[in-house]
């Protein structure tokens, strides 16, 4: 029982709702497009007056961070 506690406590949608219950949707709509911008998890703790940490831990809730490798053009050409 006490795993699916934990399991509705990490919910990204449960998590989401309490954001948005707590600090309205206008500021849940500014935190996600501050994310899509790759602002700073500083700059944005800052402004919404919480940790780094609790910001790290929204952003994992709300979705996930995907890396893509780009090679450069210059080094691309090498391999004709």
């Amino acid at each position: 029982m006490a795993e699916r506690k934990t399991e509705r406590a990490t919910d990204g949608v449960t998590v989401a709702r309490n954001f948005i219950a707590r600090l309205g949707k206008a500021k849940f709509r500014r935190f996600i497009k501050l994310l899509s911008e790759n602002v700073s998890g500083e700059v944005i703790a800052r402004e919404f007056g919480v940790s780094r940490e609790r910001v790290r831990q929204w952003k994992n809730a709300f979705g996930s961070v995907v890396q893509t490798y780009v090679v450069s053009p210059q080094v691309k050409r090498l391999t004709r």
